[in-house]
């Protein structure tokens, strides 16, 4: 008999349901956005978010249930997404979940968001098994992990300020480009050259598997800014979009020149460290999850790159990369199957860590 878990994820600005069959099959996955909602502010707004979240949380899980043909009554279990993340969104889909779970008497765990994109991976490929090394990039974070066994994690090493996906973003922002930054980032960039502007490597020299990008974002701006490049009409205030302008405009061809600059930048110093990583570690295996691993030239060049060095690399298709109801459920499953039950006094938690250092 099929186990039926229903995944609730709202960490930042998409309100996500899935339901999950058993371990792998998908049986609904809806993803409500608000790209539209924070594009003007050039990045989430999480005010803005949390509000959204109450709107669309019930209509998503209602719209999963019925593309998955399956009533609340038939429903074995819930997962929702407990932290990291912006803590009002975290809020919104983990009180529903509660109170889903309570009203009708389902059983509840929350889940830790990165572990969520780590299972996205397991989804995918039937052969993925553990132990492997993860690597979780988005615009809220970049974590590197060891997965041992399910549930089982240990942190070797993570950003020290900004997240790749948070540099996309700022860079595409100061630059006049839009929001969300890593597709349009990524879209000028396919019209560039990556060596035409070469920008920092951060901490290339250092033994570590610790990131930086605040320091590449930096450059860039420092470059842009000494071709006479500047922001007008920027607010203080967070919640006023900003005007932005090219003063003067910059040739079409030397902004792609930056875009493929600061990308490859953020690829090679990604490909560099994870892999170094998993070559450090018995499983030869890795896995790319998060939004940034959407991004093309990082798929193929990591791929180039971990053929050369014996390393096998898994990607979840792109719309389990975002985050998505089905890794909540993916991730919640083992431990729902184990008898785990999560207390109705379960908080959310911005900072939740997975695993140990």
């Amino acid at each position: 008999m099929s186990y039926l878990t229903l995944g609730i994820e709202t960490s930042c600005d998409e309100t996500a349901a899935a339901v999950l069959e058993d371990d792998r099959r998908i049986r609904s996955s809806v993803i409500a956005s608000q790209d539209t909602v924070h594009a003007p502010y050039g990045g989430v707004v999480p005010e803005l978010a949390s509000r959204r979240h109450v709107e669309a949380v019930w209509p998503v899980v209602q719209e999963a249930l019925t593309k998955a043909g399956v009533s609340l009554a038939e429903l074995d279990g819930i997962a929702a997404t407990s932290g990291p993340g912006l803590i009002g969104s975290l809020l919104v889909g983990l009180c529903f979940g509660k109170a889903l779970a309570f009203a009708r008497h389902i059983p509840l765990v929350g889940v830790n968001h990165l572990e969520g994109h780590l299972y996205a991976a397991l989804l995918d490929h039937e052969e993925l098994s553990f132990p492997f090394t993860g690597l979780v990039t988005s615009g809220g974070h970049t974590h590197l992990y060891l997965a041992t066994a399910p549930g089982v994690y240990r942190l070797l090493g993570r950003t020290r300020d900004d997240a790749a996906g948070e540099a996309f973003d700022k860079v595409a922002k100061f630059l006049g480009l839009g929001y969300p930054g890593g597709p349009v980032i990524e879209e000028w960039a396919r019209k560039g050259d990556p060596n035409a502007v070469r920008f920092p490597r951060p901490m290339r020299e250092q033994d570590s598997c610790d990131f930086s990008f605040s320091g590449l974002k930096t450059a860039v701006v420092n470059y842009a800014k000494g071709l006479g490049f500047r922001v007008q009409g920027s607010s203080s205030s967070s919640l006023q979009p900003s005007a932005f302008s090219l003063q003067p405009v910059l040739d079409p061809t030397l902004i792609a020149d930056i875009c493929a600059g600061f990308q490859e930048a953020v690829v090679d110093v990604l490909v560099r460290v994870s892999l170094a990583a998993t070559k450090a570690s018995a499983s030869r295996r890795l896995v790319l999850a998060g939004g940034v691993a959407c991004n093309g030239r990082l798929r193929s060049k990591l791929t180039e790159r971990a053929a050369e060095e014996g390393v096998q690399i898994y990607y979840p298709r792109p719309s389990l990369c975002t985050d998505n109801g089905a890794m909540i459920a993916a991730a919640g499953y083992p431990r729902l199957l184990r008898g785990e039950r999560a207390l109705l006094a379960l908080n959310a938690d911005a900072d939740l860590a997975l695993g140990v250092t």
